[in-house]
């Protein structure tokens, strides 16, 4: 059997929450990169676009470096971990009870996509 390409694309920091970018990322695992990439286009959530532009250089990167085509290409694991956070302190936060305050913390996301080759299916020895 042919050995099977993996064509990784990374994008850092992307200021949104792991926790929504996950929505969107559990919704395309598995599918094949065309039908990724429509699904991608038309959800509503913000850490669509992100996600849709690193699967599309995912893409890219695998037609130009391997010579793989799009049909091809199926979205074998996708996930998104936790960024560095910022703390928007001294000034930036809330009073909590009994006299104490919290920072408000915007999170960060590093998206990771790995497209493998679809399995090709030998039919020869039936």
């Amino acid at each position: 059997m042919a050995e099977t390409f993996e064509v990784k694309a990374v994008a850092k920091y992307v200021p949104i929450s792991p926790r929504k970018v996950r929505l969107v990322v559990d919704a395309v695992r598995g599918k094949s990169a065309r039908e990724a990439m429509d699904i991608l286009r038309f959800m509503p959530q913000r850490a669509a676009e992100p996600v849709y532009k690193l699967v599309q250089s995912a893409v890219a990167n695998a037609e130009q470096n391997f010579g793989l085509e799009l049909d091809e290409l199926v979205v074998s694991r996708i996930y998104a971990d936790e960024g560095p956070r910022h703390r928007k302190a001294p000034y930036g936060g809330r009073f909590a009870g009994r006299g104490r305050f919290r920072p408000i913390v915007r999170r960060s996301s590093h998206i990771t996509v790995v497209l493998a080759e679809r399995d090709v299916v030998d039919y020869g020895d039936l």
